[in-house]
Parts: C-alpha cells; sequence; structure tokens
C-alpha cells in the first residue's frame, strides 16, 4: 500500500511522456498547424479527455520536455554547495544537468526550432520562462552571498545566455555541441561584470 502514490505518479509521468512524444511526432511529421489534440490522444492511445487531464492544449504537450530539464535546473540550483555564489550555482547547476542527461537530444533541437517557428509555441514558451525565471530567481535569493546585482539581473542574465546559445545551436544545425556554445555565451555575458558575485565586505 505504501509503494501506491509512487507507482499512481510513475505512471503519471510515463503517460505524460508519451504523450509528449507523441505530439512531436505527429508536429514533425504533419506540421503544428495540422495536428489535432484528438490526434495526439488517440497516438498516445488515450482519450481526449484524459489528454485534458495532463495538458491544456498541444502546445502544452508538445514543450512538456523543456518544462522537465528547466525545473530540474531549479532544483539543482538549490542542491549546489553553500559555499558557491549565485552565478556559480547557477552555472554548475547546468552543469550538472547536462552531465547526467548526456546534454540535449535529438528531440531537444526539434523543439527548439519548431518554437521558432510557430507564434502559438513561442507564446506558450514564453509563459514558461517566466515561471523558471521566477523560480530561478527565488533559488538564487536564498544563496548565503549578497551581491550588488540582485538575483532577477543574474537569473534574466543566465537565461539570456542560455537562449542565444539555443538560437545559434538551431541555425548552425548542431555543428557544435549545445553545451559548449551555452559556456561561450555564459562567459560571454559575463564578462563585463564577472566579478558580479563578489560580497559587498570584500569591494567595499
Amino acid at each position: 500500500m505504501g509503494n501506491t502514490p509512487g507507482l499512481r505518479e510513475r505512471k503519471k509521468a510515463q503517460t505524460r511522456q508519451a504523450v509528449h512524444e507523441a505530439a512531436l511526432r505527429l508536429t514533425v511529421e504533419h506540421g503544428l498547424d495540422n495536428v489535432t489534440v484528438e490526434a495526439i490522444a488517440d497516438a498516445a492511445n488515450i482519450s481526449r479527455r484524459t489528454f485534458s487531464n495532463y495538458f491544456d492544449g498541444k502546445e502544452d504537450a508538445l514543450l512538456y520536455g523543456d518544462e522537465q530539464r528547466l525545473d530540474s535546473l531549479v532544483l539543482r540550483v538549490r542542491e549546489q554547495p553553500a559555499g558557491r555564489t549565485a552565478w556559480q550555482a547557477l552555472r554548475g547547476a547546468l552543469q550538472s544537468l547536462y552531465a547526467e542527461t548526456g546534454g540535449p537530444d535529438r528531440a531537444w533541437h526539434l523543439r527548439a526550432r519548431l518554437a521558432m517557428g510557430h507564434p502559438s509555441l513561442q507564446a506558450r514558451q514564453l509563459a514558461g520562462r517566466v515561471r523558471l525565471e521566477r523560480a530561478l530567481s527565488q533559488a538564487v535569493a536564498e544563496r548565503a552571498q549578497p551581491c550588488d546585482v540582485g538575483p532577477e539581473m543574474l537569473t534574466a542574465a543566465f537565461l539570456a545566455a542560455m537562449r542565444i546559445a539555443t538560437q545559434r545551436w538551431c541555425a548552425e544545425s548542431e555543428t557544435r555541441p549545445l553545451h559548449e556554445l551555452t559556456v561561450l555565451a555564459l562567459d560571454e555575458i559575463a564578462r563585463p561584470f564577472e566579478d558580479v558575485a563578489q560580497p559587498l565586505s570584500v569591494r567595499g
């Protein structure tokens, strides 16, 4: 009996993943405008009503993989060693995510390219990034090392670097790994304020 809640949650996660994969496959094959929620539900072997229990629409189902990764990023920031600065925690969390997942896969690339070409996906992605930015800012604010750059600014800079790296990655058709491009973008964006995370007491 004690395992029932855990089993139930795993089954829900498996269903969400199956719906996401069906949405991605159908969108790649037919284009987002030609894919319906009913078609996605059929491909995932669930009812239309069950689909609605998991996702608000096809855009949500399509971007589910991205949101899972980004939610994991927030948790990893909180798990970073206490002695790390906020910027180091953000970068360490991203490194941890790449190390565990092996970097972005083909599905990640497809989602990124699809989002760039569809206004409805861009709008849904933007809403998800706003939520992520708030969550990341909160995780950053919980770090013990204060600095004269607020957590919102640090988080915005970090996410901007990630977004630019992803755009370059798609434009280059995966010529270089996304991780490499992200590191370069983070280095570039941090250079003008590379001492951003030094405590005020140190900097006077």
